[in-house]
């Protein structure tokens, strides 16, 4: 079996990685906005007299669109992750350009959207935790977690949850900039070169058809 190749690793390493940070980062997610019944927190406010009262929240296609991004980025990474250790084990341990260059074409589209996610959950809970405060409920987000809340909510560490949400979803953000550095820095060197030749016509020669005719 050949040896395999130490970017291939890296590139597997990576993408096992990025996969756990995607599926958190939804996980995460997920359970804060259930604990509201479903709605999208984010860039929500709210009221606190005696209890604590969800006034205005974003539309959950909000959360939808973060948690999509970290499935489609899930989905990539375990089709990548799965294709570098098919060719560790079964193939020459090096991947083709074509799969290189692809791959760094998706990589690099992902990886915009990744950074529109993590930005849309600093600023939304950043947001979200500043109404808590001017409210008066708490001194801090993390305090409101012990704090009252209108049923139906039971939003119990929704401050937590959002934090893990928006740390893995920087940290997945970290580990695809990675993957696409990596793609890109061997894309050039696996980039197909065509060898050119030059031709003597000083050192062509020609058969005659019929041989030598001279007397």
């Amino acid at each position: 079996m050949a040896r395999p190749s130490g970017w291939l690793l890296l590139e597997v390493a990576l993408n096992a990685a990025a996969l756990l940070a995607a599926l958190g980062c939804a996980a995460a997610l997920g359970l804060a906005q259930g604990g509201f019944g479903g709605k999208c927190i984010l860039y929500g406010s709210v009221d606190y007299n005696g209890t604590l009262i969800l006034l205005s929240s974003s539309p959950p296609s909000l959360c939808y669109f973060i948690s999509a991004i970290s499935g489609l980025t899930a989905i990539f990474n375990l089709v990548s992750l799965l294709r570098g250790l098919y060719s560790l084990c079964f193939g020459d341990g090096h991947l083709v350009h074509t799969w290189i260059r692809t791959s760094l074409v998706v990589s690099a589209t992902l990886l915009f959207f990744l950074l529109v996610s993590a930005c849309i959950l600093r600023v939304g809970m950043d947001f979200f935790c500043g109404s808590i405060q001017k409210s008066k409920a708490a001194a801090s987000c993390q305090e409101a977690q012990q704090r009252p809340w209108v049923k139906p909510y039971h939003p119990g560490k929704f401050y937590n949850n959002l934090y893990a949400a928006q740390a893995t979803a920087w940290v997945n953000f970290l580990f695809w900039f990675l993957m696409s550095f990596l793609l890109f820095v061997e894309c050039i060197r696996k980039a197909p070169y065509q060898s050119l030749e030059v031709e003597n016509p000083q050192t062509d020669k020609t058969v005659p058809a019929f041989g030598d005719q001279s007397q």
